[in-house]
């Protein structure tokens, strides 16, 4: 998603346009390795977890409607819990044991890469 700032000198007002191009990627796919407890409570998980074996997993993709598709996926891997999944931001975050969610995200990026022909990037991890 692209994003366009302008600032209109005579109504002095700042307008932001934000628009979609055209293209099939995840731009993050993050995992969050034993999170503070703050997270969890920050973003509304589960809060009855326990966090030095949990992991949270924050995914960006392209276009939005795919995260449906790639929940899906991930729920059917392992045994995760969808945290967030937004059709019109792209935006996903489930979680779970640190080696389930990092076996879902793999089965994401792997699915959307070789069945719909995404580009996909490389999993980070704090």
């Amino acid at each position: 998603m692209d994003e366009l700032i302008h600032h209109d000198p005579n109504l002095g007002k700042l307008r932001i346009i934000q628009e979609s191009v055209p293209g099939k990627e995840i731009t993050l796919a993050h995992i969050i390795a034993s999170p503070d407890e703050i997270i969890y409570q920050k973003l509304g998980l589960d809060p009855n977890v326990d966090y030095h074996q949990a992991a949270i997993a924050v995914m960006a993709i392209c276009p939005c409607e795919t995260t449906v598709i790639a929940g899906d996926i991930a729920l059917k891997t392992s045994k995760i819990e969808m945290g967030f999944l937004d059709r019109f931001s792209g935006t996903l975050i489930f979680t779970g044991r640190i080696g389930n969610v990092e076996a879902s995200v793999k089965a994401v990026l792997a699915y959307l890469e070789s069945k719909l022909g995404f580009t996909v990037c490389e999993i980070t991890r704090t």
